[in-house]
């Protein structure tokens, strides 16, 4: 349906949007205060979660 598609397009570009802002805060903190672990693995596996919409997104 166009309705499930387009809000799929807009949860798919929200998440990119939170991937990137993610990336900017880990960069940020690793440079202020050192890096983290964590921090960078939550990141990846968000950028993973991130593709995977990417990739499952009906066009």
């Amino acid at each position: 349906m166009p309705g499930s598609a387009n809000g799929s397009n807009g949860a798919t570009k929200a998440m990119g949007v939170l991937t990137v802002g993610g990336l900017v805060v880990v960069t940020a903190y690793t440079v202020a205060l050192g890096s983290n672990g964590w921090l960078w693995f939550g990141w990846v596996v968000l950028g993973l979660l991130t593709l995977a919409m990417v990739a499952t997104q009906n066009n």
